[in-house]
């Protein structure tokens, strides 16, 4: 038995068959007899997103109380694989194939004059409750942001990897703790009041959400998913810039502390450098030295959009009824 050094953060309330069983074995550290996954499960539900949100997490920070050695236990693997299965062939069979990553970074370059996103909403209209549910959902990738991606470091050559390690050397601060995006989104969410700890919010968020942060684990933990992860990793880099501007104005216009305006101002001016360096010294020199992995490429690249959209669609429908967009 290996317990964690940190007590890390408690395992959430399963919501279904699946949830439960993983959160019973790893509570339990019994992983003998775990349910199949049955056919007719809903690949984007709840129960599957958070059944492989906390299998995935093994592989990050670990929960208080739940053995470290379990990352590996070959049962959990099992069941791991069979939750991944069913949620990548239905993002194979949602996005457009394509293979030619430069047209699609032109294409999410271009910035249009009108949107109907959630930073779109936030710049010119949305409360300070709404955009404050807005940053409990996205705490689950900022709180650990650049670690997803970091898999992929060591399945990268030359100058891609180069490349890629400065953009991730950015979101790690540069060296400086203090910087690290993580950090600043954590002053971020204490400035406005809600709980900045990692996963605090991991039991009220929506299966969407969970599906947004699961898609860059699926990415960065498969060896054959690189294309994809690197694809997803620039078109985040490419759409940050413009969309993070939105975000400022609109917390401007809120009176936002300046802690949250501040983590998205880094944004503006980071990720617009990003760009550059992802399309040209990480994509090209990607696609150059593995040309097969330009259709990886941009799957990546539209299954993030093709998720962030759901995700935000939600939580804009939510608010269109006057309702929360967290789960209760």
């Amino acid at each position: 038995m290996h317990p964690q050094s940190d007590p890390g953060p408690a395992l959430p309330v399963g919501c279904g068959e699946l949830s439960e069983a993983v959160v019973t074995a790893l509570a339990t550290g019994r992983t003998d007899g775990l349910t199949d996954v049955p056919a007719d499960t809903d690949p984007l539900g709840r129960d599957l997103q958070l059944a492989l949100y906390t299998l995935y997490e093994l592989h990050y920070r670990g929960f208080a109380g739940v053995d470290a050695d379990l990352e590996w236990d070959p049962e959990l693997l099992r069941l791991r694989r069979a939750l991944e299965t069913p949620f990548l062939n239905h993002l194979r069979g949602a996005v457009e194939p394509g293979d030619d990553p430069v047209a699609e970074m032109d294409a999410l370059s271009v910035e249009t004059t009108s949107g109907t996103g959630p930073s779109w909403y936030f710049k010119d209209e949305g409360s300070w409750d709404q955009l404050r549910e807005y940053f409990a959902h996205r705490s689950l990738y900022h709180l650990k942001e650049g670690d997803p991606h970091a898999f992929t470091i060591p399945r990268l050559q030359g100058q891609a990897k180069a490349s890629f390690v400065a953009v991730e050397f950015d979101e790690f601060g540069g060296g400086r703790g203090e910087r690290v995006h993580q950090h600043l989104w954590a002053d971020l969410m204490a400035a406005a009041g809600l709980d900045p700890t990692y996963l605090g919010y991991l039991d009220r968020v929506s299966a969407a959400t969970l599906s947004t942060v699961n898609l860059m684990s699926l990415f960065g933990l498969h060896r054959s998913l690189r294309g994809a992860a690197i694809g997803h990793f620039a078109a985040i880099e490419i759409t940050s810039s413009p969309g993070s501007a939105r975000l400022v104005a609109g917390l401007r216009r809120l009176g936002a502390p300046e802690e949250c305006v501040h983590f998205y101002a880094e944004h503006v001016e980071a990720d617009a450098v990003h760009e550059q360096v992802m399309r040209h010294d990480v994509v090209g020199d990607l696609v150059s030295r593995e040309p097969h992995l330009a259709a990886d490429v941009v799957f990546g690249m539209r299954t993030l959009d093709y998720l962030d959209e759901l995700a935000a669609g939600e939580m804009l429908a939510a608010w269109g009824r006057g309702e929360s967009s967290l789960l209760s």
